[in-house]
């Protein structure tokens, strides 16, 4: 898993996002955010920390999911990731 969670963090890093983040921390609230959800797509938005707020496109499947899109945004502006790429 640490090896994910360093891939999160390090698409975030390339799209010019400078703080520290943690990819465990992102993958944690996606998974509590999808619990008992059905199949399909989604768009999903938390708060995290105080003047962060992260936007995921998610398509849920049976036994797992696919993060295609990641925006975050914050003070400094908006950054897009695209886990798809």
């Amino acid at each position: 898993m640490d090896e994910l969670y360093r891939m999160i963090e390090s698409k975030i890093a390339e799209s010019g996002f400078t703080r520290p983040i943690s990819g465990e921390d992102i993958y944690d609230d996606i998974c509590d955010q999808i619990d008992d959800k059905e199949n399909g797509e989604y768009l999903l938005v938390s708060k995290f920390d105080d003047d962060l707020v992260l936007e995921y496109q998610i398509t849920i499947m049976e036994e797992e999911f696919n993060l295609g899109i990641l925006t975050i945004k914050a003070p400094e502006g908006e950054f897009t990731v695209d886990f798809d790429k």
